[in-house]
C-alpha cells in the first residue's frame, strides 16, 4: 500500500505542477497532507513535517542571505561589465546569447554549488533574454542543464556521498568519468545550440529581427538597442508617446527599479527602451535589473565589491565557514560599505523581499513533501519494493540498473536518501556478480542531470523563482532533455568500461 499511494502520490503531484492546476507551492502542501493522511500518520504528520522543515533551515538561510548579497551587488553594478562583454561578444543573435547562458552556467558551476551558479547566471543573463524578448524558460533550461551534468565533480554533493556509502575515494570514481561528462556537456551545448535557433526563429515568426553583425558589418559602438526592445518599441510608438525617449525617458520610468525584484517578474516587455538609432545597449537594458541610470549603482566601489564576492567565493569552495554564516557576513559588510545611511539599508533590503519570500517559501514547502515521504515510509518501500522486482538473472547488469534508477529515484527523492539508503544494498547485491563498488558509484552519479530538475531541490526553486518561470513550464522543456543527457554519459560510461557489466 505505502508504494502505491508514494508512487501515486507523485504522478498526481507532477500532474497537478504540469498542467498548472496548482502552483509549486500549494502543491507541494497539499498533495503529500492528503496523501500521508491515506497512510494513517494521523496528528503525527505535524511531527513528520517539522522535522524535515528543521533540517532545511540552513538551507533555507542559506538561499535567503545569498539573494540578498548577491542581488546587492547586482544593484550596485557588480555584474554590468560581465553583462556589456556578452552584449559585446553574442550582439543581437539569441543563438549566441543562448550560448553565452551554457558557457557562463559551466563556468560558475564549476564551484559545486548551485545556488550560487543560478544567482549569478540570472542576474547576469535575464535583463538580456528580456531585452531580446527571449524565453525565460530556455535560460532555466540551459542552466539546469548544465549545472546538473557538472553536479558529478568530486566537490559536489553526489559524488561525496557515493564515496562516503561505499567507502571509496571520490577522485576513483569521477576520473573515469570525465570521457561520460564531457559526452554529456557536449549533449548540453548541442541542446543549447538547437534552442538558440529555436528562439530565433520564434522571434522572427512574431516579426522580431535580428542582425547578424559580422556579416551587416555594423560596429560594436553603434549598434542600435537589443533587438526585443526595437520591435516591441516600434510596434507600440503609433500614439508617439514614447517615440526617441532613449535612456532618460528609460531612467525616469525604471531608474530605481530594484534588480531583484526585476529577477523575479521577468515580466519587462521592452516598452521603454529607446526607439532612436544612435541607443545603444545601456539604453537597451534601461528598466531591467542592470539599469545604466539605476540609483544604486556604487561604480566607485567596484573594485571592493569584486574583492569581496571574490573573497566569498574562495571561501566557499574551501569551505571555511558554513555558508548560511558567510553569505550573512559577507551581507552585513556589502549593505554597511555601499549603504552606510540606515534608511538605505532598510529600502535595499526591502527590495529584495518578494523573491525571498518565494524562495524561501518553497523550499519550507518542500520539507512538506520530504517530510512526510520519509516519515510514512514510503521511500523505503518504494526503494525496497524496486530492488526486490529486479530479478537474479539481471545481476551482471546491475551496474546500468543502479544508473538507470538513480534517473527517476534521485528526482523523487533526496541524494542523502539514495546513496545512504539505496546505493548501499544495490552495491551489495552487485557484487556477487563480480561488479566493483566503484562501478556501482559511477553508474549512480549519471541520473544527476534530471536530479537537478527536481522539485526537491532547493536551488532549482530559486532558479524558477528568480527567473519568473512556473516550475510546470521549466520541467516540460528541460525534463526530457535531462533524461537523454543521463542515458548518454551512462551509455558512455559503458562503453569506455567504466561502468561494468558482469
Amino acid at each position: 500500500m505505502l508504494v502505491f499511494l508514494g508512487f501515486a502520490m507523485i504522478i498526481v503531484f507532477m500532474t497537478l505542477i504540469m498542467t498548472k492546476r496548482l502552483s509549486p507551492i500549494l502543491a507541494l502542501i497539499i498533495v503529500p497532507t492528503v496523501f500521508g493522511l491515506f497512510t494513517g500518520a494521523g496528528l503525527g504528520i505535524g511531527e513528520m513535517v517539522m522535522d524535515a522543515i528543521a533540517d532545511m533551515s540552513s538551507t533555507a538561510a542559506l538561499l535567503l542571505f545569498a539573494i540578498i548579497y548577491f542581488g546587492i551587488m547586482i544593484d550596485v553594478g557588480l555584474f554590468d561589465k560581465l553583462v556589456g562583454f556578452i552584449l559585446k561578444v553574442a550582439g543581437h543573435d539569441p543563438v549566441k546569447v543562448v550560448m553565452g547562458t551554457a558557457l557562463l552556467t559551466g563556468a560558475v558551476s564549476l564551484d559545486g554549488d548551485g545556488s550560487t551558479t543560478f544567482i549569478v547566471v540570472t542576474a547576469a543573463m535575464l535583463p538580456i533574454y528580456q531585452r531580446l524578448e527571449m524565453s525565460p524558460v530556455v535560460l532555466t533550461c540551459v542552466a539546469g542543464l548544465i549545472n546538473g551534468t557538472l553536479n558529478i565533480v568530486p566537490w559536489g554533493g553526489p559524488t561525496a556521498r557515493a564515496s562516503s556509502a561505499l567507502q571509496i575515494d571520490a577522485n576513483d570514481i569521477f576520473a573515469p568519468m570525465v570521457p561520460a561528462l564531457a559526452a554529456g556537456l557536449l549533449v548540453c551545448f548541442v541542446f543549447a545550440y538547437f534552442l538558440g535557433i529555436s528562439e530565433r526563429r520564434r522571434l522572427a515568426k512574431n516579426g522580431v529581427a535580428w542582425v547578424d553583425e559580422s556579416r551587416s558589418g555594423t560596429s560594436g559602438s553603434k549598434r542600435s538597442d537589443l533587438v526585443g526592445a526595437v520591435a516591441h518599441s516600434n510596434s507600440g510608438l503609433n500614439s508617439g508617446s514614447n517615440s526617441g525617449s532613449g535612456s532618460g525617458s528609460g531612467a525616469a520610468n525604471g531608474g530605481t527599479t530594484s534588480a531583484t525584484s526585476t529577477l523575479a517578474d521577468g515580466d519587462s516587455d521592452g516598452s521603454d527602451a529607446g526607439s532612436g538609432s544612435d541607443a545603444g545597449s545601456g539604453s537597451a537594458l534601461t528598466d531591467t535589473a542592470l539599469d545604466p541610470n539605476r540609483a544604486t549603482l556604487r561604480p566607485k566601489l567596484f573594485w571592493f565589491n569584486l574583492i569581496l564576492t571574490v573573497a566569498v567565493m574562495v571561501m566557499l569552495i574551501a569551505d571555511l565557514l558554513p555558508l548560511p554564516y558567510l553569505f550573512m557576513i559577507a551581507m552585513v559588510i556589502a549593505l554597511m560599505v555601499n549603504f552606510p545611511n540606515i534608511k538605505a539599508q532598510q529600502e535595499e533590503l526591502a527590495s529584495h523581499a518578494s523573491a525571498i519570500i518565494a524562495v524561501v517559501a518553497m523550499v519550507m514547502a518542500a520539507g512538506v513533501l520530504t517530510g512526510i515521504m520519509s516519515g510514512t515510509g514510503m521511500v523505503d518501500a518504494m526503494a525496497e519494493w524496486l530492488v526486490a522486482v529486479i530479478p537474479s538473472s539481471m545481476g551482471p547488469y546491475m551496474a546500468v540498473i543502479t544508473g538507470l534508477l538513480s534517473i527517476p529515484m534521485t528526482f523523487f527523492m533526496s541524494n542523502d536518501a539514495f546513496y545512504f539508503g539505496i546505493l548501499p544494498v544495490l552495491a551489495e547485491t552487485a557484487s556477487h556478480f563480480g561488479i566493483s563498488a566503484a562501478d556501482m558509484a559511477r553508474a549512480s552519479i549519471t541520473g544527476q542531470p534530471v536530479h537537478m530538475q527536481s522539485p526537491l531541490v532547493p536551488a532549482i526553486l530559486l532558479l524558477v523563482s528568480l527567473s519568473g518561470v512556473e516550475l510546470g513550464d521549466h520541467h516540460k522543456k528541460v525534463l526530457w532533455r535531462a533524461l537523454i543527457v543521463s542515458l548518454v554519459m551512462l551509455t558512455v560510461g559503458v562503453l569506455i568500461g567504466v561502468i561494468a557489466i558482469g
